[in-house]
């Protein structure tokens, strides 16, 4: 599933079109991912519309257009953004196309995980008003992280790291890489951290989202060798740091991965 520097990858293809009008829109109203959507209103609306810009939040996209459309994206597993030729043929899992004169913009969903949302008005709409403090942002600090562990104190920190609502845009391999730099071993109750583990939590939370960020949501490059990531789902994976074979178990519903020499139990 898409995470925060994959999700600012994916906005950037699309926002390169604002400014542009919408010729035509395709909608495949059936589909699951329109779920609760007034497609007739999105269609009416974002014809002949322009894009005026786009934000990334989290795993969230919203694309703002004239004539006062939102439209929010949600990827999902299998959910794609694309930026294809304005001639080009609507496929099977092309779930909604907006023509442009050189191009379309397709939304791209195989398995129907994602989401679109649709709203017209002149203000933003409440799905995306209500948001919760991003991991970049000066607001998301040490307190704000103590306050949120400690509403969760009985759950592995593997599962409070996957929490939108705490840690907006982080994912399995972000949470593996955060808690693999903290030396924080995936199944330890959020309670039972100590203040000094907290604290690297708290620093390497912020330094894999701006790291990936800047390598991924930038430039779609190849994150460094060093990092747990280009390791994690290897036959025979070792530790980057101290060359231990990794383990993995299931922990929070999701598939982990970390170092037992440098995340030990305790």
């Amino acid at each position: 599933m898409p995470e925060l520097a994959e999700v600012e990858f994916y906005r950037r293809q699309w926002d390169k079109a604002s400014g542009q009008k919408i010729l035509s829109v395709h909608v495949n109203g059936k589909a699951r991912v329109l779920r609760g959507t007034d497609v007739a209103a999105l269609e009416k609306t974002l014809r002949c519309a322009s894009m005026l810009g786009s934000e990334a939040h989290g795993k969230q996209l919203m694309f703002r257009f004239s004539n006062g459309g939102w439209l929010g994206v949600h990827l999902g597993m299998t959910g794609d953004l694309l930026v294809e030729p304005a001639d080009a043929p609507v496929l099977k899992h092309d779930h909604l196309v907006l023509r442009q004169a050189t191009q379309s913009l397709v939304f791209r969903d195989p398995r129907q995980f994602g989401r679109l949302l649709f709203h017209k008005g002149k203000e933003a709409p409440d799905w995306w008003q209500n948001r919760a403090v991003e991991i970049l942002s000066p607001q998301f600090t040490l307190a704000l992280v103590q306050t949120f562990l400690s509403r969760h104190a009985r759950a592995p920190i593997k599962a409070i790291l996957l929490m939108q609502n705490g840690f907006p845009g982080v994912g399995n391999w972000m949470a593996d890489e955060i808690l693999w730099r903290s030396k924080i071993h995936p199944n330890r109750p959020a309670g039972r951290l100590r203040g000094d583990e907290v604290k690297r939590l708290h620093a390497q939370t912020r330094f894999v989202c701006r790291q990936s960020m800047r390598i991924v949501g930038l430039k779609n490059g190849d994150l460094p060798k060093s990092w747990l990531f280009q390791h994690r789902w290897e036959k025979g994976g070792k530790c980057p740091v101290d060359g231990s074979a990794l383990r993995r178990e299931e922990i929070g519903g999701r598939t982990t991965c970390w170092c037992p020499s440098c995340q030990k139990r305790r």
